[in-house]
């Protein structure tokens, strides 16, 4: 793909995909038609890389399709300055969309492997347990939808703080924004259904009936 040729694919992204469902954030919609998609996917899947899909980088994790990721940061309003820890952050594409919208990132990743290959710098770590180091923080962004918010994390959030995720609930997907109750459980409700591809390790734990 030339450089020339993934301008325009992005920009077309841009145009078809995210203006055509109510984005309008002027630094959101630039992020998107400047950071290239393709330097953060594997090389087979980089002629893929402005479909609007969630494309898988490592078994069983994926980045967030561009138009479910630009409606989250919408929501969010992100701006510049502002700390976000992207958790789940894999090969780096949304945390490069962050900070060319201005935001101070931290993007968590778990799988060591992973994270070398990423295209931001990165952290390593358990992604249940967040990163205490660089908290308190304005935003969290989910890599994938979530069941829960494990407690470590919620408390890494700066007062009036907000999460950014796809919420799952009985095979169901919606976008939300907003903060956590003190019990750590979202705020308020989601925005719009949407689908993601789960993000390992924040699944509620079953109880089983006899």
């Amino acid at each position: 793909m030339t450089t020339t040729g993934s301008a325009l694919q992005r920009q077309t992204m841009v145009d078809t995909q995210l203006k055509t469902v109510a984005v309008t954030d002027a630094a959101v919609l630039a992020a998107f038609a400047d950071i290239p998609r393709e330097g953060f996917l594997p090389p087979s899947l980089a002629g893929l890389a402005y479909a609007d899909a969630a494309h898988e980088v490592a078994p069983g994790r994926h980045l967030l399709a561009p138009l479910a990721l630009a409606l989250l940061l919408q929501h969010a309003g992100v701006q510049p300055g502002q700390r976000v820890l992207v958790v789940g952050s894999a090969t780096g594409y949304s945390a490069a969309i962050l900070t060319h919208i201005g935001a101070a990132v931290t993007a968590l990743e778990c799988d060591a492997a992973l994270a070398e290959t990423a295209g931001v710098p990165s952290v390593v770590g358990p992604l249940a347990s967040g990163w205490a180091a660089a908290a308190p923080y304005d935003l969290i962004l989910f890599e994938g939808s979530i069941e829960i918010v494990p407690p470590a994390l919620a408390a890494q959030l700066a007062p009036g703080g907000r999460i950014a995720a796809v919420l799952r609930q009985g095979g169901v997907g919606r976008g939300f924004v907003g903060p956590l109750t003190p019990a750590g459980a979202p705020a308020g409700l989601p925005f719009i259904e949407m689908a993601a591809p789960p993000l390992p390790g924040f699944a509620q734990a079953r109880e089983f009936a006899f």
